[in-house]
């Protein structure tokens, strides 16, 4: 029984390559209809083809599979979703910008205006001398000229 199944299983691996190494005929006959078969005519002339498998042979992958698109797709998606990630990022740096640029203005305004300047410390009230407000006009020039240029950043 074991022999016979083994002599079975040799068989059906050995039909498929045996199947694929027969030769296939091409030929037309005298009305102009061409004709395919696994047998030569007789008397008529012929050409061999030979047949491709539908199996890949190796490394063609120029049509992906379907895992392999969804894979891509999936990326392209994500990729899509981190670009508005960042966009919002983008949006939100942009009006933080936009507000400390305006604040520092309307300070150095404010600074330039007022020979003055009152400032609450530890609940308290006390004016600042003029080496705190040139301090404070360096740091709010700085400030302004940090957020109110153009954004470089890309």
């Amino acid at each position: 029984m074991n022999r016979t199944a083994l002599i079975l299983t040799l068989l059906m691996a050995a039909v498929p390559g045996i199947a694929a190494s027969a030769s296939v005929y091409k030929w037309t006959d005298k009305e102009g209809v061409t004709h395919f078969g696994d047998r030569q005519p007789v008397g008529a002339s012929s050409e061999t083809v030979h047949v491709r498998s539908g199996t890949s042979s190796g490394t063609d992958n120029s049509r992906p599979g379907p895992q392999q698109r969804l894979g891509e797709l999936q990326d392209q998606q994500q990729a899509e979703a981190d670009k508005k990630q960042e966009t919002a990022v983008d949006k939100a740096r942009r009006k933080q910008r936009e507000a400390n640029c305006e604040n520092a203005r309307s300070n150095l305004k404010v600074i330039g205006s007022n020979a003055r300047i009152r400032v609450e410390e530890e609940g308290e009230m006390r004016y600042l001398t003029p080496e705190e407000i040139a301090e404070q006009r360096t740091r709010l020039e700085e400030i302004a000229s940090e957020n109110c240029a153009p954004d470089t950043q890309e």
